[in-house]
C-alpha cells in the first residue's frame, strides 16, 4: 500500500503510441494507467536502483575512528 505522505504528482510526456499502448494494457489489466506507470518505476528502481548494501560502503571513509580499532573495542565489551 502506498502511504499518501509519499506521493508525488508529476507531469510526464508520454508519446501518443505509447499511450495508446499504456491504454490498452490497462483496460487488458483492469488497472488504471497510474497504476502501471508506478509498477513499471517500481520494477525499474528494483533492477536498477542502489543495492541495500551499498548505503553503508564507506561509511567509514571521511572518520577521524580506525574503524578496525572500534570494532575491537566493541567486540571486547561482549560478555563472553
Amino acid at each position: 500500500m502506498i502511504s499518501s505522505l509519499y506521493i508525488m504528482r508529476t507531469l510526464v510526456d508520454i508519446p501518443e503510441n505509447d499511450l495508446a499502448a499504456l491504454n490498452c494494457l490497462s483496460k487488458e489489466k483492469n488497472v488504471s494507467r497510474a497504476g502501471l506507470v508506478r509498477h513499471a518505476i517500481a520494477q525499474y528502481l528494483e533492477r536498477y536502483g542502489p543495492k541495500s548494501g551499498s548505503k553503508g560502503f564507506g561509511l567509514w571513509k571521511e572518520s577521524p575512528v580506525d574503524a578496525l580499532s572500534h570494532q575491537r573495542r566493541m567486540r571486547n565489551e561482549w560478555q563472553r
